[in-house]
């Protein structure tokens, strides 16, 4: 049985458990949709940490930990653990691509774990937390960027990984441990140097994959080769682009720095110069019933008579023109969300409005940090 059979008759299984959990899946919650791992560790107040419950789920987590200190991913870990589940496991540990940073992976249970450590002062949870700190030590790439697997395996899983937020979720990780900031509070002072270094390769990979385009500094590919640093193609319909997704985490990252070198500063003040330049307006994403009977999207203009729509981001945008593009599994770029077929479509996310964020914060940090005051 290979690795993704597995992975799918896991989530079969942990699927159907008939074992209640605090956070609602019992009988009560009978056709509940269950939360998702990260959602139900980040939903978990300080009164939770103290609770029986809340030991149980920490030690899932011990067992699910990769003997090089990463988690996987796509698992309910909160689930209780049925003898089958821990066989299955057991067997995926075995393969090539099993813990990861994707998708909040290794970062969600290190954040968990840490605030289960300080809630019981229980040793076994401080140990797991140190190994999935080692962990990311060991992943990162002298270059300062992360793999989306490790250890490595081959294909796009190399690439250093902005997609899905997986690296800058590593470095806000690496941001806080560093100040020692709620909830690692706790780590040795040589984890805290490890994790300032760290956090400094990081984001110097950051100013360093910075695409310019047309002689001016812009935003990011979702990947990057590992040796060249050059943007680089991840699945059949995640062409090397620019990223309107994954660039406005980025830049939201950067301006949560204290004390920001005007390196850092100018480089925020270009992305939000494209932001600016390559937001779109007068359109709206509509859901509709096509005439399958099926659910389905398509872009509309806005309604006149209603007011303003957001300005939207497109997911990718070309290298060279910075014109949105859209792309099915055959890998062939389009220029029309209505010229993809109907799975990829509705299956990927190819338009959003969060550069909105980075608009209204840069607003406030302009005032403290913008490249006309000093440093």
């Amino acid at each position: 049985m290979n690795i993704k059979t597995l992975a799918i008759a896991l989530a079969l299984s942990l699927t159907t458990s008939n074992a209640a959990l605090a956070q609602g899946s019992g009988k009560g919650d009978k056709g509940k949709k269950k939360v998702n791992w990260p959602t139900f560790a980040k939903n978990a107040d300080d009164a939770f940490m103290g609770t029986a419950e809340a030991t149980r789920v920490g030690d899932n987590l011990l067992f699910y930990q990769h003997e090089t200190g990463g988690w996987p991913k796509n698992m309910r870990l909160q689930d209780p653990l049925t003898d089958n589940v821990r066989k299955k496991v057991d067997e995926m540990k075995k393969g090539k691509r099993y813990a990861t940073i994707d998708n909040k992976g290794t970062t969600t249970e290190i954040i968990y774990l840490s605030r289960l450590y300080n809630a019981t002062k229980d040793e076994r949870y401080l140990d797991a937390v140190l190994r999935g700190f080692d962990y990311l030590f060991k992943a990162q790439y002298a270059n300062g960027g992360w793999p989306q697997f490790f250890p490595l395996s081959k294909g796009y899983y190399t690439h250093i990984t902005y997609n899905d937020d997986a690296m800058v979720n590593v470095l806000k990780v690496m941001r806080d441990a560093a100040k020692g900031k709620a909830p690692f509070t706790f780590l040795p002072d040589s984890v805290k140097a490890k994790a300032q270094a760290s956090l400094d390769k990081g984001v110097d990979c950051i100013l360093k994959t910075q695409v310019v385009q047309d002689g001016r500094k812009t935003v990011w590919c979702a990947q990057y080769d590992e040796n060249t640093l050059q943007p680089a193609d991840a699945r059949a319909f995640e062409l090397a682009s620019l990223s309107g997704q994954e660039s406005d985490d980025i830049v939201l990252f950067l301006m949560s720095l204290s004390k920001p070198s005007m390196e850092i500063r100018q480089c925020i003040e270009d992305a939000v110069a494209w932001f600016k330049k390559s937001k779109i307006t007068g359109i709206q994403i509509e859901k509709y019933t096509n005439g399958d009977g099926k659910k389905d999207i398509r872009v509309v203009p806005c309604a006149q008579d209603d007011a303003p729509c957001d300005p939207l981001w497109a997911r990718f945008y070309t290298l060279d023109d910075n014109r949105p593009f859209f792309c099915d599994r055959d890998g062939v770029k389009r220029y029309s969300l209505d010229e993809i077929g109907y799975e990829r479509r509705n299956g990927y996310s190819w338009y959003n409005n969060d550069g909105m964020d980075v608009l209204k914060r840069y607003e406030t940090w302009r005032q403290k940090y913008g490249t006309d005051k000093a440093e």
